[in-house]
């Protein structure tokens, strides 16, 4: 017997779903000879790659988790003191165990559909409720990026509300977070708004040109100041007023509510979120209940359900960009859920006892250490301080001298000024750690260092009026899980009521839920990833550095193109940070009249509404019958406004579902006119070794990293969303306030430096996994199960456009429309879905009526024919109404989703079996999965709006049913 060597555990062929005999099945249903057939019968020619993609070799898992380990063990862990919004924290092992490596957690989807999505709406309605408290405000947001980008949407936000005619200034303290000052300054410029930075001891707030100011509590250097007399002048002036707080700090400090803020923003990342290097982090904005309506990002309300009973889902949809695209407020399409959860959860582990103790422990810290810099001679800034001194030494000798010396000793401190020195204490925070940094500069001033104990009680120096006196996060929900069973006995009540791909496929067009593989997720716990702050000296970051290099340089490769910025820390933002560098290029060029965007009708509703935020005009261009760019109609307008002409964004393949014939010379004809283009990158998992933007013609492309690279949706974010250009596009890339960001001299578009840098390991293990064959395979595989569900789904549900030959690209739409002849809706069958154990494909988007569906290349032809399954029948269900044998109201699929309440009563009175409800195939038989709540009223939840923990008694009687509706994809 002969034995041959080769490896024996490939991850390709774990990441792929279908096995060889899988795709022999496919291809004969299909109709072709080989997957090369298909791919030449689905992608043009004329944009096919000539060369193999140039990319390392494919490493086993366990190859690269022992390379990655050394990479990680590059990064040195230095005690990190720098503040900056960013701090040291502990995440409770529980929950770190039990939600942040849980599929069942970071695999969920954007809980659009939101009866089985009841456990992690739970875990967001905690967060508002806690946001909410904390800061003494009437409503908050379920999560935005991070808190330079939500003190940026208050500006847009206050901006638009403004009554002040004309008024394009907003005063910004000088104290407010650096970073935070970058990102509003990114913001604001496009839509001709100036800021106003000063001292807001002393700022002029009659200046008619004002609309509105933002204040940091604590400030930047520590300081915590009473805001009341200023925030009463401004209100005075029609000013709107936000304050940018330290959720920890509240627990001690009077909320900016009760001072009379309009609005409140910040970081969570520090009720238990790592670092992380910058991210991701849940930021927040609390505001009053007056701006509900305009509040950016989405907002978990409570409902009822068919039954009466409470019921969560994601209210105020009306607002969200999907539906008014470039009269959105904000391009905002995601938020940082998992992170939330994370943050809430520590609220509700902890309660608001042990959550205060944390904070008192952290300022008697400061006092001793105060105290004991005293001692040495040391003059402490701050008259009222929470956790950070600013110790203001005699010279920036000395400053340099401490630094030095700190740094030898394994401490990062803040050096600003030309003398200072921050100090920011955190959770983590021992009495030893603060003899270590008393040791520091007794050292560096030639004298003994005093002895620091920790005095049983210290009493707190402030002045009253910041002396918190109201009670917070008072809701049982905050008062009963501190022991470790509950806790985990909660979590995994909540975990159990919400489906994710730990379940069955989620076969969402444009979302691309496909496999987040575990071992591309170990690292990311690890501490060499997580417990790096921001902002510490780049040398401490070579590990990092190293990521970045190969990621940047692997990207650029993917997509052709010649520089990357990780930065941006979701599609959207990669999509603004796109057209501000088309801008910068534009403006470099004297070209500052060139602000029109052309945008084809059907593109994501993210597209128009980042190009208003990016100071531009929005012309949109018609699509044929076939779903097709109206090349005519493109040409026309692009002639039309040639002297203004400053990008077309276009997605490719688009975003029917098609690869069109067309795009090159789309291309050709916008490059002709002056102009640059913009290809949004939802579909790049379509692209990947067989194309590419630069191939295309496209000069700037965002990358959904959590959709075609792997980073799990968390169930509505983290999302990572770089941006790759063409050479003369690399001078205008996102730069950063406090890191030299190679040179980048633009403004931040995120808080970080390279964004959400802790999960970028998640996508550089997915491409060192795959190699370039690997990822080429995994598209064309992708293309060929979408070809397969085609090929058996065209018959019952027409397919509503394909390509020259016939052929859909990686997603199709599957349209429902004529059902509402019979009085189905397309939201029925998605709602029925949920009784077969599956979440519905995109909804809705980009056709109304329609559903739009992605199996991706990580499902099995076996749950691929299951999902044929579910929806054949579904389709007999449909016609048993059509032909009348079932009743147009009283049936399966208007009563659907069929919860175990539902079926478990005495007098069953329905037309059908329970049987048939709930048990719709043997598959669901053996492996049922629970909707937890009946079809839910979102009428009846925006017209009583409650956004916080709140009891059943409070609810009226439920009305009529009503249905919640996708809003299209999640970036």
């Amino acid at each position: 017997m002969l034995l041959k060597t080769k490896p024996a555990d490939v991850f390709v062929d774990r990441h792929n779903g279908p096995d060889d005999a899988g795709v022999a099945e496919m291809l004969r249903v299909v109709g072709v000879e080989s997957i090369d057939q298909l791919i030449d019968e689905t992608v043009p020619a004329a944009i096919r790659l000539k060369m193999p993609l140039n990319l390392p070799a494919a490493l086993t898992e366990r190859a690269f988790l022992a390379k990655f380990k050394g990479i990680a063990e590059k990064n040195r862990l230095f005690k990190n003191y720098i503040g900056l919004g960013y701090h040291p924290t502990q995440l409770p092992a529980v929950i770190q165990r039990n939600i942040l490596e849980n599929p069942g957690w970071y695999t969920a989807y954007t809980p659009y559909q939101a009866e089985i999505a009841q456990g992690r709406l739970e875990a967001l309605i905690n967060y508002q409720t806690m946001v909410m408290e904390l800061t003494g405000l009437e409503i908050a947001n379920a999560s935005l990026l991070d808190e330079g980008t939500a003190a940026a949407e208050t500006l847009h936000m206050f901006h638009s509300l403004s009554k002040k005619k004309g008024a394009k200034r907003y005063f910004v303290s000088e104290q407010v977070l650096p970073q935070t000052i970058d990102v509003l300054r990114t913001r604001a410029t496009p839509l001709g708004i100036e800021l106003v930075i000063g001292d807001h001891r002393t700022a002029d707030l009659s200046d008619e040109s004002l609309f509105g100011a933002i204040l940091q509590y604590p400030a930047a250097d520590g300081a915590v100041y009473d805001y009341t007399d200023f925030i009463t002048k401004a209100h005075d002036n029609d000013l709107f007023v936000t304050v940018a707080a330290d959720l920890l700090a509240l627990t001690l400090l009077t909320p900016p509510g009760e001072m009379g803020a309009d609005a409140v923003v910040g970081n969570s990342q520090r009720f238990g979120v790592p670092m992380g290097y910058g991210g991701p982090h849940a930021g927040f904005l609390a505001t009053r209940d007056a701006y509900k309506r305009v509040i950016p990002g989405r907002i978990i309300g409570q409902s009822i359900d068919a039954a009466g009973n409470k019921a969560y889902r994601m209210a105020l949809q009306t607002r969200e960009q999907h539906i008014r695209r470039e009269k959105a407020t904000s391009n905002i399409c995601t938020a940082q859920v998992l992170l939330s959860v994370l943050a809430g959860m520590y609220a509700v582990y902890h309660g608001p006892q042990r959550i205060r103790q944390f904070a008192s422990n952290i300022h008697v810290q400061a006092q001793t250490l105060a105290g004991a810099l005293g001692e040495l001679g040391l003059e402490q800034g701050n008259e009222f301080y929470f956790d950070t001194l600013d110790i203001q030494l005699e010279s920036a000798e000395l400053q340099s001298a401490v630094k030095k010396e700190a740094e030898a000793a394994g401490i990062n401190f803040r050096y600003f000024g030309e003398n200072q020195v921050g100090i920011s204490l955190n959770q983590n925070t021992e009495i030893e750690d603060v003899q270590g940094i008393v040791a520091v500069f007794a050292k560096v001033l030639g004298k003994d260092a005093p002895k620091v104990e920790l005095p049983g009680e210290a009493e707190v120096n402030w002045a009253d009026e910041l002396i918190r006196k109201s009670e917070y996060l008072t809701h049982p929900i905050f008062n009963t899980h501190h022991s470790e069973h509950e806790m985990l006995r909660y979590m995994k009540q909540l975990e159990n009521k919400d489906l994710s791909l730990a379940h069955s496929m989620i076969a969402l067009g444009s979302c691309t839920m496909k496999l987040n593989a575990t071992a591309e997720m170990i690292p990311v716990t690890w501490p060499e990833i997580g417990n790096l702050h921001p902002f510490a000296p780049r040398e401490q970051a070579q590990g990092y550095a190293e990521i970045f290099a190969d990621l940047e340089k692997w990207l650029c490769e993917v997509t052709g193109f010649d520089a990357v910025s990780l930065q941006p820390n979701s599609g959207a933002q990669g999509e603004y940070a796109g057209l501000l560098a088309i801008k910068g290029y534009h403006d470099s060029r004297g070209d500052q009249h060139r602000n029109v965007a052309l945008i084809p009708a059907s593109a994501h509703g993210t597209n128009p509404a980042s190009a208003v935020m990016a100071g531009m005009q929005v012309v949109v261009v018609k699509s044929t019958e076939d779903g097709n760019i109206d090349v005519a109609d493109l040409k026309a307008k692009a002639a039309q406004h040639a002297d203004k002409l400053s990008c077309l964004m276009v997605t490719y393949p688009s975003t029917h579902g098609v690869y069109e014939e067309t795009i090159i010379d789309i291309c050709q004809t916008i490059h002709e006119h002056g102009g640059r283009v913009y290809m949004d990158g939802a579909n790049m998992n379509a692209q990947v070794g067989l194309t590419s933007p630069a191939t295309i013609g496209a000069d700037v492309c965002h990358l959904n990293l959590h959709k075609t690279f792997c980073i799990p949706h968390g169930g509505g974010g983290p999302g990572v969303g770089p941006i790759g250009v063409v050479a003369d596009l690399a001078p205008f890339l996102p730069g950063h306030v406090l890191i030299d960001a190679d040179g980048r001299t633009a403004s931040a578009v995120s808080s970080a430096p390279w964004g959400s840098a802790s999960i970028l390991p998640i996508s550089y293990a997915y491409i060192n996994m795959m190699g370039g064959e690997g990822l080429t395979e995994a598209t064309r595989i992708a293309i060929l199960n979408a070809n397969y569900l085609k090929a058996r789904l065209e018959e019952h549900y027409p397919v509503l456009y394909t390509g020259a030959n016939g052929r859909c690209a990686h997603e199709m739409i599957l349209d429902c429309r004529q059902f509402k002849k019979a009085g189905i809706e397309v939201e029925d069958i998605a709602k029925r879905l949920m009784d077969y154990g599956f979440h519905a494909p995109t909804v809705s988007f980009p056709v109304a009526g329609t559903l739009m569906v992605e199996p991706t290349e990580s499902e099995s032809v076996e749950e691929l024919d299951r999902f044929v399954e579910a929806m054949v029948k579904i389709r007999e269900e449909i016609r048993e109404v059509e032909e009348g044998r079932a009743d147009a109201k009283d049936n399966l699929l208007k009563h659907a989703p069929h919860t175990a309440a539902t079926v478990l009563v005495h007098d069953w009175t329905r037309p059908y079996s329970r049987e048939q409800a709930v048990y719709p195939t043997e598959h669901a038989r053996a492996y049922k999965f629970w909707p937890a709540v009946s079809r839910i009223d979102s009428a009846y939840g925006d017209r009583n709006l409650i956004c916080s923990c709140t009891s059943i008694e409070e609810y009226a009687d439920a009305e009529e049913q009503l249905v919640q509706a996708d809003k299209g994809p999640s970036y």
